[in-house]
């Protein structure tokens, strides 16, 4: 899509246009057909550039709860953070009061800042997109909360603002840049205009490598609903720790929920719920340490940020493994930085005493997690479930450096969704 088919969907054609096609049960597999369809009525550009725009509003229902008002291209609409995502990082950067977005792309991160109350400078290089964000302020009432501006940030310095925050591009022809180098601009470039404001904020792939990163900064960590979403690198006056893991969690006509964790947590002393001892989970002697009633599985935000052990501490809780992820406890304590699974049974791992187990035990439909294990989880999973009344869970793993495989029941509902940052 160019800038002048861009404004004319704008238009009040375009704009019915774009009404029509919403109303229509059409999906990426129909394009040529209804593209055949619309050339009847407008231009090819201007039917494709229609289509494709409908197509990325459904997409983006999952990132944005106002989606069908917003404008996207493809790759500006994968870089993009998910709405709640978006608003965690601009509450904590409103503070500065006026924030320059530097490369803002559709505007995602401009818009939640100006929610949250900060005036912002919006900067980008390429004018469609800064378009598509101008018209996603309007639609949203937030224009007259962003100055927009039209900046290369290879050539150019930044605009004076209080504080800075840096989407730089991860992608180019629908490919990911993996070092921090070939970002655009690259992280050098990015990092050096601390110099002058040193109020920075930097979104990164969350599979950055820390070792790239400079060590006087703050790496936060940040998941939405068990997914590992994005990296911040936070500098200067914003940086409060070392690494963060920030949890997020939506629930159903509810705020989101933000749990954080940081290196310098405090350890609460939370009410446990402790089995009664014929729920105690069998221990053989054959491996040291052992499985305890309950399993942890930390959250990908915890792991990414080297907090595992932290949590360990605030649990009470032991590695099963100092390689594995995966912890262990005698009682349940809920929190939102990990899934508990019930241990029914564990064992070294013999895929013949396994399966006894299991039928030992009435097992029904079976699922397959895995750490530390090369194993096919979906090939196993229908190997291993039989036709009797109890789903259970099989978690490949390995305890003290050798493979084992623990039996567990569903995962406890146990709720901690208050915020804990710390």
């Amino acid at each position: 899509m160019d800038l002048e088919t861009f404004s004319w969907l704008l238009t009040p054609a375009g704009q019915a246009l774009l009404a029509e096609l919403a109303a229509r049960p059409f999906t990426e597999a129909d394009t040529l057909r209804e593209l055949e369809r619309l050339r009847r009525q407008v231009s090819p550009a201007q039917a494709r550039a229609a289509l494709e725009l409908v197509l990325l509003r459904r997409r983006a229902q999952r990132k944005f709860p106002a989606a069908d008002q917003l404008y996207f291209t493809r790759e500006a609409l994968e870089q993009a953070s998910a709405a709640p995502v978006a608003a965690h990082r601009a509450a904590r950067l409103a503070a500065a009061g006026h924030v320059a977005d530097l490369g803002c792309g559709i505007g995602g991160d401009a818009l939640a800042l100006a929610a949250a109350g900060a005036r912002v400078t919006a900067v980008d290089r390429d004018p469609l997109r800064l378009a598509m964000a101008q018209a996603n302020a309007a639609a949203l009432g937030l224009a007259e909360r962003i100055v927009w501006l039209q900046c290369d940030l290879l050539a150019e310095e930044p605009p004076h603002a209080a504080a800075l925050f840096c989407d730089p591009g991860r992608r180019a022809g629908g490919r990911r840049r993996f070092s921090v180098e070939a970002y655009e601009p690259p992280l050098s470039r990015v990092l050096a205009w601390r110099a002058r404001t040193p109020a920075l904020a930097i979104k990164l792939a969350p599979g950055v490598d820390p070792a790239a990163l400079p060590a006087d900064a703050e790496l936060e960590f940040v998941s939405l609903d068990g997914e590992l979403k994005e990296a911040v690198l936070w500098c200067g006056p914003l940086a409060h720790t070392a690494r963060r893991a920030t949890v997020l969690r939506s629930g159903a006509h509810q705020p989101i929920a933000t749990s954080t964790l940081t290196t310098s947590a405090e350890r609460p002393q939370p009410s446990a719920l402790r089995p009664p001892p014929s729920a105690r989970c069998p221990q053989p002697s054959a491996l040291s340490p052992q499985p305890s009633a309950f399993l942890y599985e930390p959250d990908p935000a915890v792991i990414r940020a080297g907090l595992v052990t932290d949590l360990a501490a605030r649990l009470g809780a032991a590695l099963l493994d100092p390689e594995i992820a995966y912890l262990t406890a005698p009682s349940a304590i809920a929190t939102p930085f990990a899934r508990i699974w019930p241990v029914i049974s564990w064992q070294p791992f013999s895929l013949k005493g396994l399966r006894a187990q299991l039928r030992a035990l009435g097992a029904g439909p079976v699922t397959v997690k895995k750490r530390g294990s090369p194993l096919d989880t979906e090939a196993l999973a229908r190997q291993l479930s039989g036709a009797g009344p109890h789903p259970l869970v099989v978690v490949l793993t390995r305890v003290a450096g050798r493979p084992a495989a623990l039996i567990c029941s569903a995962p406890l509902a146990l709720q901690d969704t208050a915020s804990s940052a710390s």
